[in-house]
Order: structure tokens, then sequence, then C-alpha cells
């Protein structure tokens, strides 16, 4: 059974931004819900994890990002002294990019399926993000390829946290998991405002 009681005060702390997504992020408080080293990853292999990236060396925050890490670096990492305490796992698939790497969308939710299971037997924090918006769960290759929903279907239901960019919830997608699930969930209108989130979510 997985616990989220972690992070159940960031749902109250910042469901002004989670629920009406307007306002200064800066001037939300937020108690430290996270901690570094994180590891940062995709599943879906979309050009997600870039933007989160981008932010991560902006704030100096210390961190590793690999596309297709496994489960075996988190135990690696562990076994060294230096274990990651936080795993961002952002959603959103792309065809193209999972050609690029030659992997299948049924080899993406499995390898994630095993992180997420290494992680929680670790007792990581889990935060699935999802930064692109409407336009990124529209993009399939052919008519009726859901593969970004699987992503999103993988990752979610089983996370600490949330952070979506509110233009990828028009249809309430995220927020049904979050209430559903009871999980805190964070959203953010301009792409700018990520690195405030990220601020707040990790106390710096």
């Amino acid at each position: 059974m997985k616990s989220h009681s972690r992070l159940t005060v960031v749902g109250a702390a910042l469901a002004s931004v989670a629920f009406i997504g307007t306002g200064p992020l800066g001037a939300q408080e937020a108690p430290v819900t996270a901690e570094l080293p994180v590891l940062l990853t995709s599943c879906g292999q979309s050009p997600g994890p870039e933007r989160v990236r981008f932010f991560l060396r902006r704030l100096d925050m210390e961190h590793e990002f690999l596309e297709q890490v496994t489960a075996q670096a988190l135990i690696d990492r562990q076994s060294a002294g230096n274990p990651f305490k936080t795993v961002i796992i952002v959603t959103g698939a792309s065809l193209k990019g999972m050609g690029a790497a030659g992997v299948s969308m049924r080899e993406e939710l499995s390898r994630t399926a095993a992180l997420i299971e290494e992680a929680r037997r670790q007792g990581l924090t889990i935060i699935g993000a999802h930064v692109e918006g409407m336009a990124r769960r529209a993009q399939g290759a052919a008519p009726g390829d859901n593969s970004d929903e699987m992503s999103i279907d993988a990752v979610m239901p089983l996370a600490d946290l949330i952070i979506v960019r509110q233009d990828g919830d028009e249809d309430r997608r995220f927020t049904v998991i979050s209430e559903g699930d009871g999980i805190p969930l964070i959203l953010f209108e301009k792409n700018m405002e990520m690195g405030d989130v990220l601020t707040r979510v990790f106390g710096g």
C-alpha cells in the first residue's frame, strides 16, 4: 500500500496553486516535502524532462538525468552510500523519442514500474510530472494512439506528488487522479513558474 502521508500538508498549503493556478507561486509557503539528490527520468521519452532539467540546473539542485534509468541505478546508489532521495518521472510519450532510444511503449512501462517499485522500497519521494500541456497529450502518431495516456496511468496514481502545467489538465485528467487517490497536485500556469514550484517542493 502506498503512503502519501509525507505530502498531505503540501496539498493544503498549495491549494490555491493547485486548484486555481493563479497568483504568484513565490508567495506560497510550503514545508520541505522532498529532498536532494534527485533522479530525473522519463516515461515515454518525450522532451519534457529537459524542461525540468533546465530548472534543476538553474537552481543548482543536485540531480542526475537518466532517460532510460533502471531500478538497478537506485540499488547501486544506495549500495554506494549516496542514495537518491527523490525521483521525478516526467510523463508524456513520444513515438519519435522512443524510436530514437530503440524502446517500445511496453518496455517503457515495464522499466517505469520496476523503478517505482524500487523507489517505494527505498522510501524515496516519487514525483510525477507532465509539463508539456495538452499539446503533448494530443500528439498521437495515429488515430487511437493512447501512449501518452498510458504513461500518465503508469506514474501518476503511484506518485506522492503530481506537478502539471495547467493547460494539460483542461479535461481534469490529473485533478481526477489527485482527488481519487488523495495525491497532492500542483498546477502551474507558465513554463517559467516551474522553477518556483521546484523551489517550494525542495524547500529552497
